[in-house]
Order: structure tokens, then C-alpha cells, then sequence
């Protein structure tokens, strides 16, 4: 009878947990041993959340887990809570790991396959007063709930985020959703890095109207501390912010600190770097995936960082296939992403501006005005949507789009055109759907592509 192999995972969020199921799906528990390790209180829960239970929209903290730890251990997978791994002992084919709620044992468990899946942490610029009480970046349900609990514990209403990217915009719209007074502090000239700036000023707009004052182009230099040691204020280079709570909104970085001092192989973001199998470059038996990786940007053809669910959960569903015995890949994304703020969509897929420039690709930009449904239809509202393409061959490099109800999702489109290689004039051909409820008879991304294929024959070569 052959040994039963032994597979650990190194975190227990969507990649390592989704790994883990599909592992136990393929392989039953005499054939594969599969025990997970996890630091936080919680297992297999939806970051992407935290804003809207911080902000009171859904309820938390157990209204966002997809599955508990007791449930994955009736699926016979040794899921240990508030445990932290702390040493890859590759040569010998083993992990250190220390209980956190045991008065910090320590022991050594051993692998035959072993997975990473240790997320990212949020960027904590080394500054005075960054680690104070009552500064917060927000990642895991126990930061969520940290800060939560910061805010039922402050006296005052006013709260600072630094940084207007994802996270910084959701937290907030959170935050006024609250009650709170928020300044937002962004270093750039507008919100939202993660589009070109004339789309970001849209997003500028809607902050303000939503009462969110925002300071753009401003450096932070501090976080100053009461008698208490407590957070009290933000510096500039300028100027001085009260805050009762500081949000960090900086984006996050990937959590390799594991892999890196067991020599394994790191890309230009500190991301891990794995073939098209989620398997780490050079290592037949680990395997890496979720936030703490690089994946293959179709489109630049450059490897690069992105912390998103829909990533680490496929990331998760590949690496249970291949250490289960089976065989699947992970092509590559395109970068789609979208947000909102109030009632306003932020959707983005593809390459900016910059990113092409970065790339040496020749491109002309588009920008065109349309409405979410037929201009007399009632509830019609404007969408700008904004459109590259590759100046000698039209094929499309990027889109972001910015309106209000109906607005974001289009994005879609945009993302399945890029992925399957089209150019402009293509996408002018695409069967979409058309009622007045829903569209005008020339979708918003159709009408841009119209446009950009304009551009594209404009350009010549």
C-alpha cells in the first residue's frame, strides 16, 4: 500500500482553502493528508466586503465567510486557526509554526507538497507615529474588526484615509456612511491611480459631492500621537489633519516574507513567480497563488501584481487540480477591476496610459460621452468611457469606464475583447444585447470602439 502523501498549505483564505477542497475532491484522506495553517480568526472569507460591513451595509463578520473551519474539517482537512508559520524548511521538507493563542508553542510539521498562499499586507510607509493605535489598514476580517472596534471606542467623528486608490475610496464612502467627518489624502493629482488622470477627476467629483474632502498632491510626512499615544493627526509637508481614526488606503503588497528568506524565486513587485500551473519557478513540489503572487498580464505581456478574489480563488482551483493528480492552467489576466463610490461605477480592464507608454506600445486614446439606456428612456444617465488601442494594428490595449448605475459591469465586454486578442473594429461587430431599459441601440463601449477605430485609420502607421 503506497504512503499517504503529505500536502501543507500556508494560509487559509481563498487561494490556500479553495486549494484545499479541490486537493480533497480528487484525493481522498488515505491518499493525501492536507493540513492548513492560518494566523487570523477567520478562513475562506471575503475581503472584498470589509468596506461595506464597515460602512453598515452587510452584516459581519460571519455574514462574509464562504465556509468555516469546522467545515472544512468534516471535509477531512486539518485547518488549524491562530497559527502562524513561521520558517520553510525546504531542504528538509517541513514548516516551523507557532500557536498564537498557546502561549506561542512552537512545532515542526512535515510536507511532501506545499502550497503558499499567504496573501498580501497593506503598505505601512515607514513614517512617525504609522504604527500607533488608531491606525488601521484594512485586509483581513480582524482588521476590520480592529477598526471597527477603534471606532465604537472614539469619542470624536473625524477620520483621515491616506491614499485614494481602491481601498482608500471604498473606506470612504464607509466612513461618511458612519457619520464621520473624512478628509482623504492623495499624493497624486487625482483619486484613483488605477485610472488616467482625466477619469480620475470624474471620481474627484463624486467624492466631493458626497461631502469627502479631498486634499490631492499631498505628501505625507507623520501621524501624530496624543498623551495617550493614540493617532491624533495626519502631517503633510503643509499642513495638519485632526483624526480620531487613520485609514490606510495605500494598497498592499505581496506577503513573501516566508518565501523570500527560503530563497525562492520573487518578481519586480515582491510577488512570488510560478508557471502556468500556479507551480513556484524551479520547485516540481510548492506551489504559490492568491495575493501573494505574479501573475501574466496578457496584454503588456509583463509579469505583475494584483490582489484580487476572482484571481486567488482560480489560483486555488488550478493548484488543488494539479497536486490532486490532475492538470490545469492560469493563462494570465487582462487587469479588470471595478469600485464605486456613492452611486457612482469606476470599472478598469487593460492597460492605462502609462502602462502602455511602459510596455513601447504605440496607441491613440478615445474618450467619448454616452448614456446607461436609451436617452428617453427614463433613469438615463451619463457614462464616460474611455478606450486605447494599438496604433498599427487596432487591437484594443485598455478601458476604463466611469458613470452611474449600469455604468461599471460593461467593463466586461471590454475584458472578454481583450483576452480573446480583438481589435477595435472587431468589437464594432458584437452582438450585444439592446433594449431601451438597458442600452442605447450603440452600446457606450461599441460607440468608443466606433470611435477608436476612427483613431486607429486616422494614425496610419
Amino acid at each position: 500500500m503506497a504512503a499517504t502523501e503529505r500536502l501543507v498549505i500556508v494560509g487559509g483564505d481563498a487561494a490556500g482553502m479553495s486549494a484545499a477542497s479541490q486537493a480533497r475532491r480528487l484525493r481522498k484522506p488515505d491518499e493525501l493528508a492536507i493540513t492548513a495553517f492560518e494566523r487570523s480568526h477567520f478562513t475562506s472569507y471575503s475581503a472584498c466586503g470589509i468596506p461595506y460591513w464597515v460602512g453598515g451595509r452587510v452584516e459581519g463578520p460571519n455574514a462574509l465567510i464562504a465556509r468555516t473551519a469546522e467545515e472544512h474539517r468534516a471535509r477531512d482537512i486539518d485547518l488549524r486557526m491562530r497559527t502562524e508559520v513561521t520558517e520553510l524548511d525546504l531542504d528538509r521538507g517541513r514548516v516551523r509554526t507557532r500557536e498564537l493563542d498557546n502561549g506561542g508553542r512552537e512545532s515542526w510539521t512535515g510536507f511532501d507538497k506545499l502550497v503558499l498562499a499567504t496573501g498580501a499586507r497593506p503598505r505601512r510607509p515607514p513614517l512617525p507615529g504609522i504604527d500607533a493605535p488608531g491606525v488601521h489598514g484594512v485586509q483581513t476580517l480582524d482588521d476590520g474588526q480592529a477598526l471597527l472596534d477603534t471606532l465604537a471606542a472614539s469619542p470624536g467623528r473625524r477620520a483621515v484615509v491616506v491614499g485614494a486608490g481602491y481601498i482608500g475610496v471604498e473606506m470612504a464612502e464607509a466612513l461618511v456612511l458612519r457619520g464621520y467627518q473624512v478628509t482623504v489624502l492623495e499624493r497624486n493629482g487625482q483619486p484613483m491611480s488605477t485610472l488616467d488622470p482625466d477619469m480620475g477627476a470624474l471620481v474627484h467629483e463624486a467624492m466631493c459631492r458626497m461631502g469627502i474632502e479631498t486634499v490631492r498632491g499631498a505628501t505625507v510626512t507623520g501621524v501624530l500621537t496624543d498623551g495617550a499615544g493614540r493617532a491624533r493627526a495626519v502631517t503633510t509637508e503643509d499642513a495638519e489633519y485632526p483624526a480620531d481614526v487613520v485609514v490606510l488606503g495605500l494598497g498592499v503588497r505581496p506577503e513573501t516574507t516566508l518565501a523570500a528568506a527560503a530563497g525562492l524565486p520573487l518578481g519586480e513587485s515582491g510577488g512570488l513567480l510560478t508557471d502556468l500551473a500556479m507551480r513556484v519557478r524551479g520547485h516540481d513540489h510548492i506551489w504559490a497563488g492568491g495575493d501573494c503572487v505574479e501573475v501574466l498580464d496578457l496584454v503588456s505581456g509583463h509579469t505583475r501584481h494584483i490582489a484580487l478574489g476572482t484571481h486567488a480563488n482560480k489560483h486555488g482551483q488550478i493548484i488543488g487540480t494539479n497536486v490532486g493528480g490532475g492538470y490545469a492552467t492560469f493563462p494570465g489576466v487582462v487587469g479588470t477591476a471595478v469600485s464605486k463610490v456613492c452611486d457612482l461605477e469606476i470599472a478598469r480592464t487593460g492597460l492605462l496610459e502609462r502602462q502602455a507608454h511602459a510596455a513601447g506600445l504605440r496607441f491613440v486614446t478615445v474618450t467619448v460621452e454616452a448614456t446607461s439606456r436609451a436617452g428617453y428612456y427614463p433613469g438615463a444617465t451619463p457614462m464616460h468611457v474611455k478606450m486605447l488601442a494599438e496604433r498599427r494594428t487596432g487591437r484594443l490595449l485598455g478601458v476604463q469606464i466611469v458613470g452611474r448605475e449600469g455604468a461599471g459591469k460593461r467593463v466586461d465586454i471590454a475584458a472578454v475583447a481583450l483576452t480573446a486578442g480583438m481589435t477595435v473594429e472587431q468589437m464594432t461587430a458584437l452582438d450585444l444585447g439592446y433594449a431601451p431599459p438597458f442600452s442605447p441601440v450603440w452600446d457606450p463601449v461599441l460607440v468608443a470602439a466606433r470611435k477608436a477605430t476612427g483613431a486607429v485609420r486616422a494614425a496610419g502607421s
